[in-house]
């Protein structure tokens, strides 16, 4: 199909190119060349199906669940995104390494509807220019995931509404056009929000030296409001549905980091400013208890991993998942390793993820889940 639509643009081109050698007329000859062209976007971009995958009609006490956020919410089972042979999201241990929503439909499928696993989307360019002539767009850019999943891997604050030239990946507006299309389902849905990774951690050195440095301010501002703005847009049309907010992990206890910021004082900077950060996302939370819940995923680690020493060494504990499985904050690709050779995180860690975000669903929400247990956490890792 993109063969065909090239084709299409370049005899446009051609003709284009044609009349203007004969016109005299320099005006007219460049004012009929911007009409040939966008006459010819608008046929590339009108010829592109926005077809919505079909959805199987849904048990009423399963819980619809959609995700807003970046790489760390970004099957990685994607084989658009991650092609065969890829070093990415586990390498050759791609097929047994998952992330928390695969994990999720896996031992929780019966109970949380991430919607059917399609190939489905757009690229960005598509989707912008679609919505710009009045078309609707669907999920950008292209990718092989769970139909609700409208997270992709670089996705930054930007990306929710589409501020600051992120239209073209906005998340928000596309998710709710596909929320609207059954609105009773969400009436017990969940959105998940987990956004900020990739403006927050731009800034680690920064936070190291100046917990209060005004770059960081404005980073939390912006991001904050924009995912003020998503709640806001989603609770507009769907009020009944809930919303989990994920909070921002420092990269500092990233194995590739453990060389920098070596140092007491770094370390309780690094600290300073992230407790900031996440104290005003909290706020968002705090604001309507009763649709909005958050995770603090720094404790959550710490939790289970601790942090560094006080002069800033790593000195990590061990999770012991089962008596052959410990896992460690290291970086690898099998199940031992808290991280993946990419730096994302690891399926062992993905699965305790996955576990804790149903004990949230069900603590703040009071949605009827059956938890994780440990053993079942053992069971999915085993060999």
């Amino acid at each position: 199909m993109r063969a065909g639509l090239l084709t299409i643009v370049a005899l446009g081109f051609r003709s284009t190119t044609v009349y203007m050698a004969a016109s005299p007329n320099i005006e007219v000859m460049l004012a009929r060349a911007v009409v040939v062209l966008a006459v010819l976007t608008v046929g590339v971009v009108a010829a592109w199906s926005d077809d919505v995958p079909a959805v199987p009609s849904a048990s009423a006490n399963t819980i619809p669940l959609a995700v807003l956020g970046d790489s760390n919410s970004h099957s990685y089972q994607d084989r658009t995104a991650f092609p065969a042979g890829t070093r990415e999201r586990g390498g050759a241990l791609r097929s047994r390494t998952f992330q928390w929503t695969e994990v999720l439909a896996r031992l929780r499928g019966d109970e949380i509807d991430i919607g059917p696993w399609v190939l489905w989307g757009q690229p960005g360019w598509v989707a912008l220019a679609r919505e710009l002539i009045g078309l609707p767009a669907s999920r950008a850019p292209q990718k092989e995931d769970y139909l609700y999943n409208f997270a992709n891997s670089g996705a930054a604050c930007k990306n929710l509404m589409g501020e600051r030239f992120g239209q073209r990946f906005r998340q928000a507006p596309r998710l709710v056009a596909l929320m609207n299309r059954e609105a009773e389902r969400w009436r017990r849905g969940v959105v998940v929000i987990s956004i900020g990774a990739n403006d927050w951690n731009a800034w680690l050195d920064l936070q190291s030296h100046d917990p209060w440095a005004p770059e960081l301010r404005r980073t939390i501002d912006y991001c904050t409001q924009q995912i003020s703005a998503a709640i806001s847009l989603i609770h507009a049309s769907h009020p009944s549905t809930r919303i989990l907010l994920v909070g921002l992990r420092t990269g500092a206890d990233d194995p590739d980091n453990f060389d920098k910021y070596r140092s007491s004082f770094a370390m309780a900077n690094i600290k300073k400013a992230l407790a900031g950060a996440n104290a005003e996302l909290r706020k968002l939370a705090l604001a309507d208890p009763q649709r909005i819940a958050f995770l603090d995923v720094e404790a959550w680690f710490v939790q289970r991993w601790g942090e560094r020493g006080p002069n800033g060494e790593p000195t990590y504990k061990t999770v012991t998942i089962a008596s052959d499985l410990r896992v460690t904050n290291t970086a690898g690709d099998k199940p031992n390793n808290a991280v993946l050779k990419d730096g994302h995180a690891g399926v062992a860690a993905n699965a305790m993820r996955a576990q804790s975000l149903v004990l949230r669903l069900r603590e703040d929400f009071g949605l009827t889940l059956t938890p994780i247990s440990n053993e079942e956490v053992a069971r999915f890792l085993a060999p």
